[in-house]
């Protein structure tokens, strides 16, 4: 316990500051598909694994995928909802999110079969997010802006995830797997329009690949291998789809800087 605290307090501010720093840099896009790693389940995964086993830690990378699925959902209300302002489109996308999780938590599906939904769920949802158009360029930050968004994201971590160990194993599934960083980015980057935030989210669904690729060899593999070589194969396999859904980034007008940086190598 004292560890995912440590964690949370440590690894959630970093990381919301790489993902900002990197959107304002190279576009909101970036942001998203940057937060898309497993750079917090991952290692939560991984206490798991040592403090319950790997039958457990199994069992949770199905549930880790389930969350892939509800992401997706989240991702496509939000952009529905983007032109009516960050409020709005935020409840639809939490509705949603919550409405799919809740019915998957029910819904006790194999590892294979769950695999499936969610890569499908993510390449449906991309056709459907609203089409890129370039986004006006948000005004400069002002000094609070990093710092806000790191103290906001560490609170709202340690608040769903106190929360979700309260309300038991089921609601405690749901709430896990929230996507509380891309929330984050979104919701900033909507300050300077709908375009914007419909970008983050964009990245965000390339980023899903890697987190699903992740927990599908995960939890195909901590059981029969152990966790050493589990947590192994499953990095490797998120590294390596993470890489090639940069090349998917670059190849959409939202790519920004950076798009534009590599195309000239």
């Amino acid at each position: 316990m004292h560890d995912t605290l440590v964690l949370k307090l440590v690894l959630t501010p970093l990381l919301i500051a790489a993902a900002s720093l990197a959107g304002r840099r190279w576009g909101p896009a970036v942001g998203g598909w940057f937060v898309g790693l497993p750079l917090t389940s991952g290692p939560i995964a991984l206490f798991l694994a040592l403090d319950h086993g790997t039958g457990f830690a199994a069992a949770a990378a199905v549930g880790s995928l389930a969350g892939a699925l509800a992401e997706a959902v989240f991702c496509v209300a939000y952009g529905a909802m983007a032109r009516r302002g960050w409020p709005v489109a935020l409840g639809a996308a939490t509705l949603g999110f919550v409405l799919v999780a809740a019915l998957l938590q029910r819904a006790v599906l194999p590892l294979g079969v769950t695999a499936v939904c969610a890569f499908a769920a993510l390449a449906v949802a991309f056709p459907l997010m609203p089409r890129p158009r370039a986004a006006a360029p948000p005004p400069p930050p002002p000094a609070w802006d990093l710092p806000a968004r790191m103290v906001i994201t560490t609170a709202l971590v340690l608040l769903i995830t106190g929360a979700a160990s309260a309300l038991g194993p089921r609601l405690s599934g749901v709430l896990a797997t929230f996507p509380v960083y891309a929330a984050i980015l979104t919701i900033f980057a909507h300050r300077a329009s709908a375009a914007a935030a419909v970008q983050v989210l964009r990245g965000l669904l390339l980023g899903l690949l890697a987190f699903a690729g992740f927990f599908v060899v995960l939890g195909a593999t901590i059981e029969p291998l152990g966790v050493a070589i589990g947590f192994a194969l499953a990095t490797a396999a998120a590294l390596a789809i993470q890489g090639a859904s940069l090349a998917l980034v670059l190849a959409t007008p939202e790519s920004g800087r950076l798009g534009r940086i590599l195309s000239r190598r």
